[in-house]
């Protein structure tokens, strides 16, 4: 699944990356390291389902369906009772025989279903010896509006409304439609089969294997036998939709989307191919099913964009299509990077699939790294690769507070589960690998992951078994300092002594402790870290010297003196504060590091600032050291950088008035200054053959420079958007986001009931949410409540309302929790039922109010489990982080413009 930023019946060879004919059996799945009566389940142990034969018939008008549900099974002993998962389901019979009984040994079931563990249990007259039986099941369920389970998404066509059908079964939805074993270590096979309208075109994890006209109009579509899976990735859609296909080594790649915008799937489409075919060389096993769609639904969700159903991956249109009219560059590689993250995950999660949530890092965290790699190779031209050090950053953010967890986490409840969808599982994984790929070599990283996935095919396993096969490809011991990063939480700080030069060799003491942004004076906990270094500069061969930092301390010895950079190329999951004297030399020697290196120590001496282990005011002596010239990514993290300063001051987050102090309009001022030259450089217009950053960089730093008041921005960002409907130059498609962003956050009344007005009445569905989405970025407070009260009418549709209350949130957190603690049920049915526990928490996070805190937590108690608080409590670090880095760090970043009178 791609985060909010996320897929049929053959076999796989093992040998030699050759796919068998469609016709094979899929192969079994070899032994776990984790044996089945050692995973976590919710489901009496006993009974495994092999196969499922579904019949599914939808009523989109009612919002109801019909279904019948044939389950094989496993009895591995005798039992009065069945129970499997099951939410929001009436069932009107079940029947169990024998397999390969006659229907006068068939026994009928007595049916208890449980709400709120979300099960269902068969009890039957005589008891079940060991054996096969077939259980045959009768029901019906709810089409809801949200993504989960069976679900609807209406928009606009030609004037008219139209509904389309789609399934999100992850983390544990597949329940709602299908009454199943929920839960990842119960693969079984599935057959599915629709009757449907005809006209209408239904899509699921297989091909097509026949299609009937039923006697009434109707036609009833069986889908080919999937092979082995876990229920989260069976997949079903319906609508009035187009397909478009390539073959690609020998699998069908399609591009499904609503009439009309197939056009718009073209590049997805042509990325797809690519990328497939990079992945079956990187993998060595061939991708093992017919066919692979991508199939694109209008709305969103507030936690996911995409999903890698086996076969059939099902993305939301902002991240699928590019629509000539609104879509920017950055679009552009954010619809790679999604089909990239969700085809990673075809290998895996869905070839090769965790046993239980607690390894779920197994999938999200490999997925990131894969779609990282993959566009960097790729598309070399976007320069992704610097996109590491943010990735890192992320992850360390969540990872430097009390709240965190191990990558590898205990779940047990399903709430837990859906909780564990975070930065950790995706950021904090994704960086791990790059580390430790980093330490054994790419080509031994490789051979260790064709070997994982040559031995686990179908199957269920756990980081251990990963960990193995990288150790034995490597030949140097990798489990202890992988389990070190992945079994505890937190993150490592290197303390780098100032540099000996003696004989042409500078040799340099690391000491490693633990960075914390909430418990600085905690015991730290101990890693063995690879390190890397190098004097600044330097690029000689065998210039970087390699350690590994084990029991608190190492030193590491470099060919050469000078500033010593630690943690050269950034593959490092850890934080390196120098002493003084050495940041010194590094701030001098700045502007000719590698751009990696720069955002490295950017990042380091923002959240080393912020911890108060260092003056917060290095950073602006590194923003103040980069030259005009240096790579526009670097550029692009001190625009951030400055507009998260900005926000630091009262008046913003919980200050709803918005109301600018001295201090804040002393810092916007010198921002400004800075950043105001750079962009002078790129101007508003783009330039013939300019670099794909630098398109980046213009779009973000109209946005910065527009969020930080820079009265030139705005005023040209006004004037073009009055011009729009007269000079067709005025706002073009790579800046209209920009300039309506800026238009929008300084909105007056009539501004907003304009862009309210274009909303209404644009037919496309992607600049209709975009145009929805930009209300309630203002920064009136009597607009913003304009906009919450917009987000629960049926007007902007049922899944961009939620988007909008949580983007009211990013610039009036209090006034959007407080909205949405009084109109809760209203909210709740915008969001996915599965995430409400983490949606009022986030609306809080960005608040600065003391009083914040106590809401927070009486919201949680009230309304939350205790075992379902996390993000609540991680939603109250952040406020109390707030007002610390306030109260005390702000102050030095005034004294600094003091000082420098700048």
């Amino acid at each position: 699944m791609h985060r909010s930023v996320i897929s049929l019946a053959v076999a796989l060879a093992l040998a030699g990356g050759a796919a068998l004919p469609a016709s094979a059996a899929p192969a079994q799945p070899k032994t776990l390291t984790k044996t089945a009566a050692q995973t976590t389940t919710q489901l009496p142990r006993g009974v495994r389902p092999l196969h499922y034969d579904i019949a599914l018939t939808p009523d989109a008008g009612a919002s109801r369906f019909t279904a019948q549900a044939a389950i094989d099974l496993d009895v591995a002993a005798p039992t009065r009772s069945i129970t499997l998962n099951a939410a929001e389901l009436t069932f009107t019979g079940a029947t169990l025989v024998p397999a390969g009984g006659a229907t006068q040994q068939s026994q009928s079931a007595r049916i208890a279903v449980d709400e709120e563990a979300q099960t269902a249990t068969f009890s039957f007259a005589k008891p079940l010896a060991k054996g096969r039986y077939r259980l045959t099941l009768a029901y019906s369920g709810v089409i809801g509006t949200q993504a989960a389970g069976l679900f609807s998404l209406d928009y606009d066509s030609d004037g008219s409304k139209r509904r389309a059908l789609f399934t999100q079964f992850e983390n544990s939805d597949a329940r709602r439609m299908v009454p199943s074993w929920d839960e990842p270590a119960y693969k079984a096979s599935f057959a599915l089969t629709a009757t449907v309208p005809a006209g209408e075109l239904a899509v699921s994890n297989t091909p097509v294997a026949s299609s009937t006209t039923l006697p009434d109009g109707r036609v009833r579509v069986r889908f080919a036998d999937t092979p082995k899976m876990s229920t989260y990735l069976l997949f079903f859609a319906l609508g009035d939709f187009e397909r478009a296909a390539a073959n690609v080594d020998g699998t069908e790649v399609g591009v499904v989307t609503r009439r009309g915008a197939l056009p718009q799937a073209q590049f997805a489409l042509d990325s797809s191919a690519a990328i497939l075919r990079e992945y079956n060389d990187y993998f060595g096993v061939r991708y093992p099913l017919p066919k692979l769609d991508n199939v694109a639904g209008p709305g969103r969700s507030q936690f996911f964009s995409a999903m890698e159903n086996w076969g059939a991956v099902f993305t939301f249109e902002y991240a699928l299509l590019l629509d000539p009219k609104i879509s920017t560059q950055s679009d552009k590689q954010e619809i790679f990077i999604t089909a990239a993250h969700e085809m990673a995950h075809q290998w895996f999660g869905d070839l090769v699939t965790m046993a239980w949530w607690d390894d779920l890092w197994l999938n999200e965290g490999f997925a990131s790294w894969m779609e990282s790699r993959t566009t960097a190779r790729l598309h070399p031209e976007w320069n992704t690769a610097l996109n590491a050090v943010g990735v890192r950053d992320g992850a360390m953010q969540r990872d430097a507070v009390a709240t965190t967890h191990p990558v590898v986490q205990h779940v047990e409840t399903v709430e837990q589960a859906s909780q564990a969808f975070d930065e950790i599982t995706y950021s904090k994984g994704e960086a791990v690998i790059r580390m430790l790929e980093a330490y054994v070599g790419e080509d031994a990283w490789r051979r260790g992951v064709r070997a994982y996935m040559r031995e686990h095919a179908y199957g269920n396993t756990v980081s251990k078994d990963l960990w193995r096969r990288i150790e034995a490809a490597a030949a140097k011991p990798v489990t202890a300092i992988a389990e070190d990063f992945t079994l505890q939480p937190g993150v490592p700080l290197i303390r780098v002594a100032e540099p000996v030069c003696k004989d042409g060799r500078s040799t340099v003491a690391l000491t490693q402790g633990e960075f914390s942004r909430d418990q600085p004076e905690r015991k730290p906990l101990s890693w063995r870290v690879p390190v890397v270094a190098q004097i600044a500069g330097s690029s000689a061969a065998g210039a970087q010297g390699r350690t590994l930092v084990a029991g608190g301390k190492g030193s590491i010895s470099l060919p050469g003196c000078g500033a010593v950079i630690v943690n050269a190329g950034q593959s490092g999951y850890y934080r390196t504060l120098y002493a003084p004297k050495s940041f010194a030399q590094l701030s001098g020697a700045f502007a000719g590091l590698a751009p990696i290196d720069q955002l490295g120590l950017l990042a380091d001496s923002w959240a080393l600032g912020m911890a108060g282990l260092q003056p917060a005011s290095n950073f602006l002596d590194l923003a103040q050291a980069t030259p005009q010239g240096a790579d526009p990514q670097v550029w692009g993290r001190i625009a951030s950088t400055f507009a998260a300063i900005h926000a630091q001051y009262a008046g913003e987050g919980g200050g709803e008035g918005g109301s600018h102090f001295a201090g804040q309009q002393r810092f916007d001022a010198y921002a400004l200054k800075r950043l105001a030259p750079v962009m002078a450089d790129i101007g508003w217009n783009a330039v013939d053959g300019e670099s794909t950053p630098r398109i980046n960089l213009r779009a973000q730093l109209i946005e910065v420079l527009g969020h930080l008041g820079d009265p030139a921005t705005i005023a040209e960002a006004r004037r073009r958007y009055a011009a729009m409907g007269t000079d067709a130059l005025a706002v073009p498609p790579a800046l209209k986001k920009s300039i309506l962003a800026v238009v929008a956050e300084h909105a007056d009344a009539p501004t907003w009931d304009a862009l309210r007005g274009a909303a209404r009445s644009e037919a496309s569905p992607l600049v209709r949410d975009t145009l929805y989405g930009l209300l309630a970025t203002t920064n009136d407070p009597a607009l913003a409540q304009r906009a919450l009260a917009l987000a629960i009418t049926g007007e902007p549709g049922e899944t961009i309302g939620a988007e909008m209350i949580s983007t009211v949130a990013d610039s009036h957190p209090d006034l959007a929790f407080d909205f949405a603690l009084a109109n809760m049920a209203a909210v709740n049915a915008r969001v996915d039922a599965s995430s409400r526990s983490r949606f009022f928490p986030m609306l809080a996070k960005g608040s600065s109010n003391p009083q914040m805190v106590a809401k927070v937590r009486a919201y949680a108690e009230a309304n939350l489990a205790p075992e379902a608080r996390r993000d609540a409590e991680t939603a109250v670090a952040a406020i109390e982080d707030r007002l610390k880095v306030r109260a005390q760090r702000v102050p030095e970043i005034e004294a600094w413009l003091m000082r420098t009178g700048i």
